[in-house]
């Protein structure tokens, strides 16, 4: 992700980056300045707080704006003064702009309301129908982009989580990660269309690629 520069507010710390870094690492509680450094800090994190969710959470739980919020901070607040905390600078990837941070609490309650509310706990009477409520979920979400950092590992921590209430193993998306990165975006773009389908195939062959990783 990369700031546009007319709308930066460089003022505030989550918009700053540590001394040293060149630019590469924001600014930190723990003094981190390289990237390298910094990613297996988050992912250890992202381990951590995963499984301590998986023991917490039951197939009952309808999750929240707040509860999303409180995953963030639980991750990475010992990372970042901000975690948990919606963004306040704007943030865009090539030239696609996620919400402006004015807009966020409210796209957030909305989301809450009109999808969280209706699509969790992620218990329905067919896989088509869970495979809806996972790609609307996480399309809209990342639409959203809610944090400064990590909202895409926190959107796929939260589709993983509603699997899981839909009796499915803990999801793999390192083919979206890795080499189908432009499918995955491109999906989460038809989204502002409120176009689905394309977020429904990802999720199909995570879905699928999950399952036989976990020989069911």
């Amino acid at each position: 992700m990369k700031k546009q520069g007319k709308y930066s507010t460089s003022g505030l710390v989550e918009d700053q980056y540590m001394p040293g870094s060149g630019g590469q690492v924001l600014k930190n509680r723990l003094n981190i300045t390289t990237k390298d450094e910094i990613d297996k800090i988050e992912t250890e994190l992202l381990f951590v707080v995963t499984e301590q969710l998986l023991d917490e959470l039951d197939t009952n739980h309808c999750f929240s704006a707040d509860g999303i919020m409180q995953m963030h901070r639980r991750w990475l607040g010992s990372v970042y003064t901000w975690a948990g905390s919606y963004r306040q600078v704007m943030m865009s990837k090539g030239n696609f702009m996620f919400a402006a941070p004015a807009y966020i609490p409210g796209l957030m309650a909305d989301f809450e309301t009109e999808i969280l509310q209706k699509y969790t706990p992620c218990v329905f009477d067919s896989r088509e129908k869970v495979v809806t409520a996972l790609a609307l979920v996480h399309t809209e979400l990342l639409l959203i982009h809610p944090f400064r950092e990590g909202n895409g590992r926190a959107s796929r921590l939260l589709a993983t989580l509603m699997a899981l209430q839909a009796g499915l193993p803990p999801l793999d998306f390192s083919d979206f990660e890795q080499d189908r990165r432009e499918e995955y975006f491109a999906a989460v773009r038809h989204g502002l269309d409120r176009n689905y389908t394309p977020m429904e195939e990802v999720f199909s062959a995570v879905i699928a690629h999950s399952l036989k990783a976990f020989g069911a």
